[in-house]
């Protein structure tokens, strides 16, 4: 086993020291059911959205306007999502 003096580290080496903490059994509980929560609210809000353009579109009582509105919408979603699902 060699020991290396940190006060002269060999050329062309980097060291660095972390201290991370451990996360306790009640704090993973807690950041999960926050995760959980958040991802239920985004999805409960994206969905009311796509139902929002998806009746405007089939609603023939809605101007034109309106149902250009919803195809920008549903659009842009869609490229986000595909946007996503390539970058990954």
């Amino acid at each position: 086993m060699s020991n290396i003096d940190l006060n002269r580290p060999p050329p062309n080496h980097k060291f660095s020291v972390a201290i991370d903490r451990e996360e306790t059994n009640d704090e993973r509980k807690v950041r999960l059911f926050k995760d959980v929560a958040l991802f239920l609210v985004a999805i409960a809000f994206v969905l009311r959205i796509a139902w929002l353009c998806y009746s405007t579109l089939t609603s023939p009582t809605w101007a034109p306007e309106e149902k250009k509105w919803a195809m920008s919408v549903i659009s842009a979603a869609a490229g986000g999502i595909i946007g996503y699902l390539v970058r990954r």
